[in-house]
């Protein structure tokens, strides 16, 4: 019941209440983005959905607009990162416009997180199952060192959070993924049992 129905209507209400509350924010942001590089604010990218879907992930630009590499982790000290969006990755506000996507039911509040459609070459056993859930803002693998772990150990977290879904651990991760906001990452390193 959770899974299928009342993890969505959560997710409508809670992105919807976000949109509203935040709008100040993402104007002020806008602002900031917009002063500190040319280019557009928003930075769109394709992302693999439930069940292999691909759509569009909304994200706030946080680097130069200019040729650049792709697809690569972008880590501390990055030279492609602007001056605010250093700050706008660092409390994960370039995440924010994602809300929009949960709204549209593309995304959930929790749940693995979206990755590149080229990926799903990739995958192991582990990373099959990610998508057979809806991708989420934050996840099991976010709290517990997201980009300090490798795809096998973040798939391995996926996997598990896909296995237990449930009110209480999305809970558990939104309460998280606060203090992480606090006080970075690399502070909540776990790499999963093997």
């Amino acid at each position: 019941m959770y899974k299928i129905f009342i993890k969505r209507i959560l997710d409508i209400i809670i992105a919807l209440a976000i949109i509203i509350l935040l709008f100040p924010l993402f104007l002020i942001v806008y602002i900031l983005v917009k002063i500190d590089s040319p280019g557009k604010f928003f930075f769109f990218q394709e992302r693999l959905g439930y069940k292999g879907k691909i759509f569009k992930i909304f994200k706030v630009r946080t680097m130069y607009d200019k040729e650049r590499v792709a697809d690569r982790e972008i880590l501390k000290g990055d030279t492609e990162v602007t001056k605010i969006g250093y700050y706008l990755r660092r409390f994960k506000i370039d995440e924010l416009p994602q809300i929009i996507n949960v709204f549209k039911g593309d995304m959930s509040l929790v749940g693995p997180r979206p990755c590149l459609p080229k990926q799903l070459l990739e995958f192991n056993e582990d990373g099959k199952k990610r998508i057979q859930v809806i991708p989420g803002l934050t996840g099991l693998a976010q709290v517990n060192g997201n980009i300090h772990l490798s795809w096998e150990e973040r798939w391995k977290y996926d996997r598990e959070y896909v296995e237990n879904q449930s009110f209480l651990l999305d809970t558990q991760i939104i309460l998280k993924t606060f203090l992480i906001l606090f006080n970075g990452e690399d502070k909540y390193i776990k790499h999963p049992d093997v």
